[in-house]
């Protein structure tokens, strides 16, 4: 009998297997699906004006109520699943016990086993067949939790990134040059490569401009200096030093960034600008705003420097955003600074006022300038065009342009720009006043 009920027994087991799978399975696809209607949430409440705009409301109704009904079938197979399973094994158990029953009648009856025998065996079998049914139960419990959390240790399991070298050392200030040497770089091996074979150099107060079409590795090339990406090969040194060989702190220390579309956190202007120094003296904090041209209209906000300016400062204008972060830029005084297409987005106006800023904040410091519009880079000391992640030209203005390569072909369709918006606003193009007077 016990030989008999080690057979059978299993058999209880496997409804707990497959459906376990099934409920792994299920958790996951659950997970995926409240992944998506999170996402659908965010960027509906996020961009309801747009969604406003284009009278789509019903559209994302339905989508979200789509999405929240495959959840809920998901759901529901987990359900189902686990609430089978029990019954089911119940429904076996009722078939090897009376299985059970029969062959020991037969041994009674051959006065090869007793009645009190075969009792004490019953109760065995049972307070075995109670912690095996307990077993399935927390089974799927633990399949659930596996197939919920397969996200979560998929994050956990990234190679965590190396911050800094075994004994890496502090960066002394900035005084000489920094130089990027047979630099490339590809996110992800067997990517396509981004960056290949980047050699420049860029002396103390030097202005150098990256310029190229979309996709070119402009930004990428600038997020290298601060380590926000490790080079692939190559190396890139200030003053000498690899940067890959000192303190995270001591570089980043060094380096502003001003964005086009720049982090402004949910809290005053004031902290906004001095951003967690919160010793520094108020004549600072002021003395940076007047040279970010952002006094004024900070002045006339509610509380002044005490205003609250919303969730990444909604409550300001895109030029008023800029020029509070170049204050902040300008609080820090790094001498290395990254402006990445500050100035894109912005009217006339305010693109006017964001300039004036950076060029207060571009005084005396080694400066590297992102910019479509080849007005905004014209005076740089060096412009670099790049084109399929290598830098195809180098020199001033007034070089590239003679040369007749790729940066005159850029700067000559975009007087074509100039011509079709003048034509089309009704203005003859030989009138349309161009964006780069040289």
């Amino acid at each position: 009998m016990a030989l008999g009920a080690a057979v059978l027994l299993p058999l209880v087991i496997l409804p707990v297997n497959k459906f376990g799978r099934k409920i792994r399975r299920s958790a996951e696809s659950s997970q995926t699906s409240l992944s998506d209607l999170s996402q659908i949430l965010q960027e509906t409440i996020s961009g309801n004006r747009v969604v406003k705009a284009f009278g789509m409301e019903d559209f994302e109704v339905h989508k979200f109520r789509e999405t929240a009904r495959r959840l809920l079938r998901e759901n529901m197979r987990w359900v189902r699943a686990a609430v089978i399973t029990s019954p089911i094994m119940d429904l076996l158990g009722a078939v090897v016990v009376p299985l059970l029953l029969l062959y020991a009648r037969d041994q009674i009856r051959a006065h090869a086993m007793t009645e009190g025998d075969f009792f004490a065996f019953i109760f065995a079998l049972f307070n075995a067949y109670m912690p095996l049914k307990r077993m399935g139960y927390v089974y799927q419990q633990f399949q659930g939790a596996q197939g919920a959390s397969t996200q979560v240790f998929a994050y956990l399991d990234r190679a965590e990134e190396q911050l800094e070298q075994q004994g890496a050392k502090f960066l002394p200030p900035f005084s000489r040059e920094i130089e990027f040497e047979d630099v490339s770089f590809v996110y992800e091996a067997h990517s396509a490569v981004v960056l290949q074979n980047i050699g420049l150099t860029a002396r103390k107060g030097e202005v150098i401009a990256l310029v190229g079409s979309s996709g070119a590795g402009k930004t990428t090339l600038v997020n290298l200096l601060p380590r926000f990406y490790e080079t692939t090969s190559g190396a890139i040194r200030i003053d000498g030093v690899d940067i890959r060989e000192v303190t995270m702190r001591s570089l980043r220390e060094q380096i502003a960034m001003v964005a086009q579309e720049n982090i402004l956190f949910y809290d005053t202007v004031w902290n906004n600008i001095s951003y967690g120094r919160a010793d520094v003296p108020k004549e600072k904090v002021i003395a940076a705003a007047r040279a970010a041209l952002a006094h004024e209209f900070i002045m006339e906000l509610p509380q002044g420097y005490q205003t609250v300016i919303g969730e990444r400062g909604t409550r300001l204008s895109g030029g008023q955003r800029q020029r509070i972060a170049i204050a902040r830029a300008i609080l820090k005084d790094s001498p290395i600074l990254i402006l990445d297409e500050a100035t894109s987005e912005l009217d006339t106006e305010s693109e006017m006022l964001v300039q004036k800023a950076l060029a207060n904040l571009m005084i005396g410091r080694t400066t590297f300038v992102i910019a479509h519009r080849l007005a905004t880079v014209r005076r740089a000391d060096k412009i670099l065009v790049l084109e399929d992640g290598q830098i195809r030209e180098s020199g001033t203005h007034a070089e590239l342009l003679a040369r007749g390569g790729i940066y005159a072909r850029l700067h000559g369709l975009q007087f074509a720009d100039e011509d079709l918006v003048g034509t089309a606003q009704g203005v003859p193009p030989n009138l349309a006043v161009p964006s780069d007077p040289s």
